[in-house]
C-alpha cells in the first residue's frame, strides 16, 4: 500500500464512550451522529492506522441482495487487504480516502456517502438499487484486521440479480441464497460470518436511508 495513503478514522475512545460492542449492532442512530460529529472523524496515514489500535478505520461494508439472494465473491490475490486474500465475502467496501476536490471544511458524512457509491462502482457493475440504507455497525477486535477497522454495514436492494465485476481482485462472483452462504460459512471472512448469521435482520432493518 502507498505509505502516504490517507484513510478516514475515528479514535477508539469515541467508540468506547458510545458503547463498545462485539459483532453487529443495529443501533445506527445511536452511533452515527457521534462518529461523524465535527472534529471526530479525520484522515491519517494508513501505514500508521493499520498498526495503531487506538484508531478505527471506517470501512463501508455493502451487502447487495436481489430478492432472497445475496452477492458473494472470493477475494483474489490482487485484493487490497492481503490478510483477507482467498476468503469469501458478502460485503463490498474499502477505505475512505480524501479526494482532490474535497473542500477544506467538507462535511465528512457527505464525503463518506459519496465514497460508498464510488467504491461499489469501482468493484462491480450493477443496476441502480431500489433502496440503499445503512443498517448496522460491525466490530471484531478478535482479529488483527478487526482491531483497527470498524465496519458500517449498508444494505442495497437490487431489482434483479445481475452484476458484472470490474476489479481484478474479485473472483467467483455471483448471487447465493442465505442457506447456501451458511453452508459456506467456513470460507467466509469474519465480517461476512457475522453478516451471514443475521441476513434477515440486515434486510429487514429500517436503518438510515442514504
Amino acid at each position: 500500500m502507498p505509505t502516504d495513503e490517507q484513510v478516514l478514522v475515528v479514535e477508539r475512545s469515541v467508540l468506547e464512550q458510545i458503547g463498545l460492542f462485539h459483532g453487529l449492532s443495529f443501533e445506527v442512530g445511536k452511533f452515527l451522529p457521534n462518529l461523524f460529529r465535527p472534529g471526530v472523524p479525520r484522515f491519517m496515514p494508513r501505514s500508521k492506522a493499520e498498526t495503531d489500535p487506538g484508531f478505527k478505520q471506517l470501512i463501508p461494508y455493502v451487502i447487495i441482495h436481489a430478492g432472497n439472494k445475496f452477492l458473494s465473491y472470493v477475494r483474489g490475490k490482487a485484493g487490497g487487504e492481503k490478510r483477507l486474500v482467498g476468503n469469501r465475502s458478502v460485503g463490498i467496501g474499502g477505505h475512505i480516502n480524501p479526494i482532490d476536490d474535497m473542500p477544506l471544511f467538507a462535511d465528512l458524512r457527505e464525503a463518506y456517502h459519496a465514497a460508498v457509491d464510488r467504491e461499489v462502482a469501482e468493484e462491480v457493475e450493477i443496476a441502480p438499487p431500489r433502496a440503499k440504507r445503512m443498517v448496522a455497525l460491525l466490530n471484531d477486535d478478535s482479529t488483527e484486521v478487526g482491531k483497527v477497522h470498524l465496519g458500517l454495514v449498508h444494505c442495497w436492494t437490487l431489482p434483479s440479480p445481475e452484476v458484472n465485476k470490474r476489479e481484478q481482485m474479485i473472483t467467483q462472483l455471483g448471487f447465493l441464497s442465505a442457506i447456501e452462504l451458511r453452508g459456506l460459512r467456513h470460507e467466509l471472512e469474519s465480517w461476512s460470518q457475522f453478516c451471514v448469521d443475521h441476513l434477515s435482520q440486515i434486510v429487514e432493518a429500517p436503518g438510515i436511508n442514504l
